[in-house]
């Protein structure tokens, strides 16, 4: 079977509506059990109190918003390169639901900041770049939204996607690339060291499932809502050339 499949709208159709049910399903069971065990079964941390435990939306939610880009950037490749209309509407379905991931990044990471830092706010190199990688999302759907033609309006979001990636990797890597600002590292590494104490770390792998299968099953049902409009607007073009 190959992948390219699945360029079939038809095809494509038939799979998400076999894969939606479990994708919801087990999406909401990993965020109830993540959010419930890291907020009410692990302690405060001995230098951030409670506070700490908003490390279950926010890390989850800022590594849906820059992932969701990268799949945007992934789905643009495919549409500049093979022209398959799927992919292009898919990453038009991705972009509301990483503007919504970021935005919820930004306020808790705001909440966050300030009892740990003493602000809501600072111009830190990854802080910025996560502002920039917000406006990007919403030129994104902007852009979608303002061009009657969906070819031209699929080709211009694909570049405008393209540009974007730059502060998806900025957002993503900023800690590395400069080592000042308030911004710690990582809460997740390869190197085990540097994760999160193990109390906290578990229940955040939790959660990070439950908004990866979220996010999942919110872009499938949204590229079918996608496709089946497009289909509407062709069937209605068609009556109104025949009448």
């Amino acid at each position: 079977m190959s992948l390219w499949e699945y360029a079939n709208p038809k095809k494509f159709l038939n799979t998400s509506e076999r894969l939606l049910p479990w994708f919801w399903g087990l999406s909401a069971v990993c965020l109830v059990v993540g959010l419930s065990w890291g907020f009410f079964f692990t302690p405060d941390d001995f230098r951030q109190g409670s506070t700490v435990k908003i490390i279950y939306l926010h890390v989850p939610s800022a590594l849906m918003a820059i992932n969701a880009w990268f799949m945007m950037f992934v789905a643009s490749m495919i549409w500049i390169v093979r022209r398959h209309h799927v992919s292009a509407l898919a990453a038009r379905a991705a972009a509301p639901v990483g503007v919504v991931m970021t935005l919820i990044a930004l306020v808790t990471g705001a909440i966050w900041g300030e009892p740990m830092w003493g602000t809501w706010w600072a111009w830190d190199p990854r802080l910025t770049s996560f502002l920039i990688l917000f406006l990007f999302y919403l030129g994104y759907i902007a852009l979608w939204e303002a061009i009657d033609n969906p070819d031209t309006a699929a080709d211009l979001t694909s570049v405008l996607c393209l540009v974007g990636s730059v502060f998806a990797v900025l957002s993503r890597y900023a800690v590395n690339f400069w080592n000042q600002g308030l911004h710690q590292g990582a809460s997740l590494s390869l190197d085990k060291e540097k994760n999160v104490a193990d109390v906290f770390y578990h229940p955040l792998l939790v959660s990070i499932a439950g908004f990866v299968l979220l996010f999942l099953a919110l872009v499938l049902y949204r590229t079918g809502t996608e496709i089946r409009a497009r289909r509407i607007k062709a069937l209605i073009a068609r009556e109104r050339a025949g009448a």
